[in-house]
């Protein structure tokens, strides 16, 4: 409310402005504040389990996009073993001998001559001139074909690959860097044979490595080839081509083994084939070793 007061002497006119408590805004927003229903102070989280609970969350979150990304980078090798899983990957368990084999696969096991086996006596047969008696007359050549190249054939897992054979020198030089980084270039093309271990045929024991997985980028087509060696049994059959000769091996054991457990690689003792692969897929902190001996 706004008073005037004149003063007569100066002529001049001042206003006194006085709020009741009718006009106080103070006022009426206390009075209107006291009708809101009243809320209850938030309760902080004390500082120890605010610290702990961003942990946790940190931790679980980073751990999802890990496992994301790790099945990403081994999506082959993961989705192969899936599949095996499912049963759509199926043992060739006639890979050696059988029909199965040639269906799937034209390079069998050659029966070839042995150097040294005595000449036999060959005769003409007689075929009737009659070409449906000819065909009755005509056996069914029974032949198997070998590989040129040396190669393993996994029955367990469905798998024929290559063998690369991968030179010494480096071994002999105590070069461990150039030798790592030959094996990796040949493993692009199969399996390798590593070096300074026995032939098959010889005495000693016939080591072979290959990749359960590897970075999708690699231009090599054998990147998962050893995914479902976990698969492989105690008294599976295991065959070996090598300059012509088919060697067969039975599975007699599978260990899982540290990479500082380099005794995998003694050379002493009877004939054997030790096969390599890392293990979890996908890491290499630990080796899958499958052994067999020669049948």
């Amino acid at each position: 409310m706004l008073e005037k007061n004149t003063n007569q002497n100066n002529k001049k006119e001042t206003y006194k402005l006085h709020i009741g408590p009718e006009l106080n805004p103070q006022a009426g927003f206390e009075k209107f504040h006291k009708k809101l229903p009243k809320e209850e102070p938030l309760k902080k989280m004390p500082a120890k389990g605010e610290k702990l609970w961003g942990t946790v969350r940190f931790i679980s979150t980073s751990a999802t996009i890990f496992i994301l990304l790790f099945f990403i980078m081994n999506w082959n090798a993961y989705s192969t073993i899936i599949m095996d899983k499912l049963g759509f990957i199926k043992p060739a368990s006639e890979y050696a001998d059988g029909s199965d084999y040639s269906q799937e696969h034209p390079m069998q096991a050659v029966k070839l001559p042995v150097h040294g086996d005595p000449e036999k006596e060959q005769t003409l047969m007689e075929l009737s001139k009659d070409p449906e008696v000819q065909k009755t007359q005509i056996p069914d050549l029974d032949l198997d074909v070998t590989p040129p190249d040396t190669r393993i054939i996994i029955p367990r897992i469905n798998k024929n690959v290559p063998i690369i054979t991968v030179s010494t020198e480096a071994l002999v030089n105590r070069d461990w860097t150039r030798l790592e980084q030959e094996i990796q270039d040949a493993l692009q093309d199969g399996v390798v044979h590593y070096p300074g271990t026995a032939f098959p045929g010889d005495d000693g024991n016939v080591v072979i490595t290959g990749h359960s997985s590897y970075f999708p980028w690699d231009p090599g087509r054998f990147k998962d080839v050893f995914a479902l060696l976990h698969g492989v049994k105690i008294g599976d059959k295991i065959y070996v081509y090598y300059k012509q000769k088919k060697y067969e091996y039975e599975v007699y054991e599978t260990k899982v083994v540290l990479p500082t457990q380099v005794d995998v690689l003694t050379q002493g003792g009877d004939e054997r084939l030790t096969l390599i692969t890392c293990t979890p897929v996908g890491t290499n902190l630990k080796r899958l070793i499958v052994l067999a001996k020669p049948v």
